[in-house]
């Protein structure tokens, strides 16, 4: 995939990965990068064309989708922890939110954009995952359950967009340096080095990208015998 003179959307670009992701395509000669926001005043980069978009608004997916009518690269980045709903404690509130954000979401971008990639030569789509896609845990099982359905999704994707000629991409990483990883003092994996990963995929069509060491390890031990 030719990043140079391309056209991109970021969903949830305006801080963290998202706002790298944008930043990385522009150095790699991106001609325009839609900022997909829920609020365009909150895009502060003004070399990024904001863009209203709450993903879990359909009627604002597809305006989007008109309105971003020559995107040739899609990058479902939005994304939410719901970490307030524990195992066994918390309204299920949070975990229905991050289902909602980050499944249900990354569909209906994905669903409204496929044809406007297809008409623009097929481009890409990029999934931002998580190592949570393999290896839940009680603290943030609905976060997990999430992107565990977005991981399922994004193959999905892959096949369904095979003949349109789309490059399908999951990106995993672990802990990222950004807001939503704040409650952890975990090692963490830079922002912009998950972003520039995520483009050398893109440049030399690779599907998937495991961006640190303990993501390497969660995918290699999933064949695995189960510990209990």
């Amino acid at each position: 995939m030719e990043i140079k003179g391309s056209v991109a959307l970021v969903t949830g670009a305006n801080r963290g990965i998202g706002r790298e992701f944008a930043r990385a395509l522009l150095a790699r000669g991106a001609d325009k990068v839609y900022a997909g926001v829920r609020d365009p005043a909150s895009v502060r980069d003004k070399d990024l064309s904001p863009l209203r978009l709450d993903v879990t608004d359909p009627e604002e997916v597809v305006a989007a989708a008109v309105a971003a009518g020559d995107v040739t690269i899609v990058i479902n980045n939005a994304g939410v922890g719901g970490f307030s709903t524990k195992l066994w404690e918390g309204s299920l509130d949070g975990a229905r939110q991050a289902m909602e954000v980050n499944y249900f979401g990354t569909w209906a971008v994905s669903r409204a954009f496929a044809p406007v990639l297809a008409r623009n030569g097929g481009g890409a789509l990029v999934n931002m995952l998580s190592t949570a896609s393999w290896a839940s845990r009680p603290d943030y099982p609905g976060y997990a359950a999430s992107k565990a359905a977005q991981w399922s999704l994004t193959g999905a994707l892959r096949e369904g967009m095979r003949a349109q000629g789309t490059l399908v991409i999951g990106v995993h990483a672990s802990f990222v340096e950004t807001e939503l990883s704040s409650f952890t003092d975990a090692p963490k994996i830079g922002a912009a080095d998950v972003a520039e990963q995520t483009m050398e995929a893109l440049e030399n069509d690779r599907v998937e990208v495991l961006t640190d060491e303990r993501t390497r390890q969660v995918k290699s031990a999933l064949s695995q015998p189960l510990d209990h």
